[in-house]
């Protein structure tokens, strides 16, 4: 079995959550004939999960849109998230009758694809329990978070996925109460890796890192996906 990748750069919000919702269908119906990972960025956006608590946004729809910053009520599970330039989204289209039928375990191997991509650029990261995500412990004890996750599934089909803190400014996340944790500390790649003193990689270097540990934990074999078969996501 194989796992396509799908690489979009920067790409609207609005175009990628209705590619996400055409793939899921087509993985479903064996259109789409092996599962997918859906990689790009976005402009600024706010995403409004169905766990997202009055209070979460600090500021008004309307003036994070004065400002540029799109918001969005979406389906997936979690609180309020943040997207913006210099972060990784990933979008796994991921067929669970292959797997296992338990989004618990989903969102564990999600984890786990980040944890041992970071881990390969010499990052050390971590789980909390009973928090969703990919976080760090400093040296000296301070626990930031890099990456936050919110999954929807479909007849076992997922989509939503991970957003990883790349070489973003974190500017956005000013806005929200982040995952809706009071105080936690966001952070990003390029943070924890000047503190470490190792090379930070580029949202470009980590596009095929993260997809390479995608296709390990999921028990796949990577593969680009076909053309025609982009074309009839379109």
């Amino acid at each position: 079995m194989h796992l396509y990748t799908l690489s979009l750069g920067l790409t609207p919000y609005d175009d990628a959550w209705a590619l996400q919702k055409r793939a899921a269908a087509a993985r479903s119906t064996g259109a789409l004939p092996e599962d997918l990972l859906i990689l790009l960025q976005h402009p600024p956006v706010v995403t409004l999960g169905r766990s997202t608590k009055p209070g979460h946004l600090l500021a008004s729809p309307e003036s994070l849109e004065r400002r540029g910053i799109q918001v969005r009520d979406v389906e997936r599970g979690g609180d309020v998230t943040i997207h913006e330039p210099g972060q990784l989204v990933v979008y796994p289209i991921i067929d669970l009758k292959r797997h296992k039928q338990d989004l618990h375990w989903y969102l564990r191997q999600v984890e786990e694809v980040i944890i041992r991509a970071l881990a390969s650029r010499g990052l050390t990261c971590c789980r909390v329990p009973g928090l969703t995500g990919v976080w760090r412990e400093r040296p000296d004890g301070t626990r930031v978070k890099l990456a936050s996750i919110g999954v929807h599934a479909r007849d076992w089909v997922t989509w939503h996925g991970v957003a990883l803190n790349v070489e973003n400014d974190l500017a956005t996340f000013d806005h929200t109460v982040p995952c809706g944790i009071d105080g936690v500390t966001m952070s990003t790649v390029a943070q924890e890796c000047a503190l470490a003193a190792l090379a930070a990689p580029s949202c470009a270097a980590l596009e095929p890192i993260v997809s390479a540990h995608a296709a390990e934990v999921f028990g796949l074999t990577l593969a680009t996906l076909p053309a025609p078969l982009a074309a009839t996501l379109r």
